[in-house]
């Protein structure tokens, strides 16, 4: 059973995330060769806060 953890800062419709399930489904399946109905996907909302680039937080950045 494929597990795919994906971390994305918050924000993000629900949309976007049902099409990101979609794609790395798609993708572990064609790359491994699982079911679809045995890959799993997580998607994590991380606080602009609580991500960092380059020593600064992403709210610092705007992002």
């Amino acid at each position: 059973m494929p597990l795919a953890h994906v971390y994305l800062l918050e924000g993000r419709s629900e949309e976007i995330k049902r099409a990101v399930i979609d794609k790395v489904t798609q993708a572990l399946h064609e790359a491994v060769g699982a079911p679809k109905e045995n890959v799993r996907v997580v998607i994590q909302d991380v606080p602009k806060t609580n991500w960092g680039i380059a020593g600064k937080s992403a709210k610092d950045l705007g992002r």
